[in-house]
This record gives structure tokens, sequence and C-alpha cells, in this order.
């Protein structure tokens, strides 16, 4: 062969290396922001939406499962019947399906996973979403019962959360720190205080993943996120911590910034059991103090919607209350003198580390300070939180509550808002036990209206879901209808 002729074939040899080269193909691993470490990686077992927003949908799943869109579809049972009275739900599992410990999944481990949620002594923070079942039985490894006490239009909804997943006998106890589901993705490594790196589970029953690899990067300083960002130490950050660079970031062609919805009612909780918030003159007095715009743009840069109740402003039965605690300090005063606190009182706001509600409080407590009530402000770790202002022992908190549907927060008994109210809890226990469509909005205005009259807490702003990626990745979540970072429809472009 000539000379010219040997260069030719080995460039085009060369040509052909490259365009079939690995290093060409598209990318199948993601580093993910996220403001929270999660305190532990069982979402049965634990209270912090940090927890699912690592392991929903990746590492564990239920019975039905969230959509992107808020829909609730099915997921480890493929399909189900209910009876006519409403009662009965014969769930029919999908075949084949695997723990990733090997072992097999089947009605026996539904089972046991519903009777442990619903036990007497019971750890799920979600207990009240299990206390209509009356029994679970199986009929075959692939099909179970579950017979309700009493109607329950939302049961379906309830076996979406991530509380309801499905566990394995032999492995329950250990989930917290080594998980073992039966999601596409397995728990390679966890880091903690710096990161948790899932695996692509080959053995997966399902449509298999495109990823290979998922670490989630735990960030909690706004400035250190912006750099990881921009530094691609990162490749996504689902809820961005410094919301006041997104014009930056938008209008750099690396990176898409992606604005949708959460299921997170923002609030300042008031503790109903503790003097002075026992009194309901106090509690609109506060609630009258408050501007959410300013919140709104002072800690979220204008990314929130206002909101005047416990529920989600996108939801078509939301009904808008935000005027019966409109900004009105002279009313709010008025009211304080009213109670008997015409000079003011001192109190103490628990602020947890996140960018809203450390950002809030300031806002909030240079706003009650206009009205004669200082505000000393304590900023606690996640887990402080969880062990102080969750367990019912604070004045004032923050907290955006991301769980989906969840105004019957208010109605459970020692719930740390300190709400009580008969009323308030006839017209939950009401909702759910109607199934009938228009009853149930009906009831459902009634409960934001109950919420609202009672100022059972100062309801500020639908945390907005404001997040950050990559151009070149696809499938990430726009809305947040579940605290969830769900990867399994996550790819890069080529």
């Amino acid at each position: 062969m000539h000379t010219t002729s040997r260069l030719m074939a080995l460039a085009g040899a060369l040509v052909l290396a490259t365009a079939i080269s690995p290093a060409l193909a598209a990318r199948t691993d993601i580093s993910v922001g996220l403001v929270l470490e999660p305190p532990n990686l069982d979402p049965t077992a634990g209270a912090a939406a940090a927890i699912d927003e690592v392991v929903y949908a990746n590492i564990f799943e239920g019975l039905t499962r969230f959509g992107p869109d808020g829909s609730v579809n099915p997921a480890l049972a493929e399909s189900w019947d209910i009876s006519e009275d409403g009662l009965t739900y014969t769930f029919h599992l999908h075949a084949g399906v695997a723990f990733h410990d090997g072992s097999e999944m089947n009605a026996e481990d539904v089972k046991f996973s519903l009777d442990r949620a619903r036990a007497e002594d019971s750890t799920n923070a979600q207990k009240a979403l299990f206390a209509d079942i009356a029994s679970v039985t199986v009929a075959d490894p692939l099909t179970v019962t579950v017979t309700l006490s009493q109607p329950n239009g939302s049961f379906l909804f309830n076996m979406a959360w991530g509380d309801a997943v499905i566990v394995a006998p032999e492995s329950a106890a250990a989930n917290a720190t080594d998980p073992v589901g039966t999601g596409p993705f397995l728990l390679e490594d966890w880091v903690q205080g710096d990161h948790v790196e899932l695996v692509r589970n080959p053995d997966y029953w399902g449509e298999p993943v495109k990823l290979d690899k998922v670490t989630f990067k735990f960030i909690g300083d706004p400035t250190a996120g912006f750099a990881a960002m921009m530094a691609g130490d990162v490749d996504t950050f689902p809820n961005f911590p410094a919301p006041e660079t997104l014009p930056q970031l938008a209008a750099d062609p690396r990176f898409t910034v992606i604005v949708g919805s959460t299921e997170g009612e923002t609030v300042m909780a008031m503790n109903n059991k503790r003097a002075p918030f026992d009194n309901v003159k106090v509690r609109e007095a506060v609630a009258h103090a408050i501007n959410r715009e300013d919140i709104i743009d002072g800690a979220m840069f204008g990314y929130g919607t206002p909101i005047g109740t416990f529920f989600a402003p996108h939801n078509p039965a939301y009904v808008d209350l935000t005027g019966l605690s409109g900004y009105d300090p002279e009313k709010s005063k008025a009211l304080l003198a009213e109670a008997g606190y015409a000079d003011g009182f001192e109190t103490t706001l628990q602020l947890p580390p996140t960018p809203y509600a450390r950002r809030g409080g300031e806002v909030i407590a240079a706003q009650l300070a206009e009205v004669g009530i200082t505000a000393k402000i304590e900023n606690v770790e996640w887990a402080q939180w969880l062990e102080g202002p969750f367990k019912g022992n604070y004045d004032l908190t923050i907290v955006s509550h991301t769980e989906p549907f969840d105004i019957g927060a208010f109605a459970k008994p020692g719930y740390y808002f300190g709400y009580e109210s008969e009323a308030f809890n006839q017209i939950i226990a009401d909702l759910t036990n109607t199934t009938d469509p228009e009853m149930r909005t009906e009831l459902i205005k009634q409960a934001q209206t109950t919420l609202a009259e009672d100022y059972a807490a100062v309801f500020l702003f639908e945390l907005a879901k404001t997040g950050v990626a990559n151009a070149k990745i696809v499938g990430l979540w726009e809305n947040s209808p579940a605290q969830a970072n769900d990867m399994t429809g996550v790819y890069w472009e080529d």
C-alpha cells in the first residue's frame, strides 16, 4: 500500500473511532444539589422532606405513585379493583419484582408494610394515612385486598406518599442507613455531611433507567450553591437556594432555569397551646402585622404566591382568603390592645436552615417590631428543629409543608401547631368519608375557611419551585406535586 493510501486509511480509522468513542456518547451520571441532607433514608420512619427528595421513586416504591403532573399512577400494583361500597381495594401486583437484596416482593410484603405503618407502635410520620385500613389480606402472592372501615376518597392518593412505600420484613429495621427497596436505583454510598450516591439497579423489574449513577450533594449555603452550579460541580439544583442569581443563570446558555409550582405551603406557625398565641386575637394581630409581598420579595426575590390558608393556589378547590389576614399594622396594634398586650410582648422565632426561613424570618422580625412584638431569632439546624419546634417546644417558627394535600395536618392530635377545633376535625372527618367530587370540593373550601378565620397559623406563601439545570439534561420535573427528585426519566441529550 502506498504511503498516501496508508495515511488515508489511518485517518479514516481515526474518524470512525472518534465517531463511536464512548467519550462522545451521552453522559450517564448526574450530580444533584440539595439544600438539606436527609436525617436518614427511611421514608416510613421520618418526617423530613429531605428523605423523599433522595429516595422517592428512586430507591423505594409504593402500590401507587405520583406522576410529575400530580396524577396518581400504578407502581408496584399494576391495577386494582374497588368494590361498589368503596370499602374494598383489591390490588394486583406486578410479577417478577425483587428487592435490592434479591428477595422476592409479593403480597406478604404489602401486608407487612401496611400493617406495620398502621400499628399502634408505628413510628410512621404520616400514620393518619393508614387510619381507615381495617384489614389487609393476602389472596395469593400477587393479589392483596385492603378493606377499609369507611370509604376514603383519598386512599389511592394516600398510597402514593413516600410514607406508604413497600418494604420487606427482613430489611425494614435497617432502612434508615441501609435502604432496601424495589426501585431502579441502589444505595452505593452515603458520606454524611457531603453526599449520597445511587447506582443503577441492574435487576430492576420495570423500565430500565438511562442513568448509571446519581449523586445527591448537600449544599446548604446559597453562595456555595451558586458557585457549585457555575463551576459544574453539580449538574442540577432542583430547588435552587439562591433565587437572586436566577436572571444571571437564565442568561447563560449552559443552563436552563426551571420555574414551577410546589405543594409547599410556607407558614409561620404560632404555638396555639402557648400564651399568648392561645388567644385568637393575638394570632390575628400577628397575621395583620405581616406583609406577605415583602417576604416574597425579600426572602424569595419575587418567587412565590401569597396564600391565606393552608392550601395550594393551583388546586381547583383553592379559596383566596388572603384578605382575612391582609397587612394592616394599625389593626394589629388595636387587636393586641384588646387582648391585653397594648405594649406588645417578647417572643422567640426559631428558624430552620432553609433560605426561605432564614431570610423570611429577618423580614418578619422587623415587621413584628413595628407593632410592638419583639421576636428574638434563634437559628436552628434541621435536627434541632425536628426535636424542638416539631415536638411542640417553640413560640414561632417558619417552615414549608411540602406534602401534597395535607390540610388535614391541622386535625392531627398533638401535632406541633397546637391547633384544636372540633368543627375543623369534623370537616376533615367528613372529607375523608366522602367520595363525591362536588361534596369533597365544598368540604375542602370549608376547611380552608375555618383555618383562616381561626388564624391557626400565619399563612405566608406557596413555595415556588425554582430550579437550575445543565441545558442538556432532559426529564427533570418542572413542578413538585410531591417532595421528590424522581430520576427515573432523566437523561442527557447526545
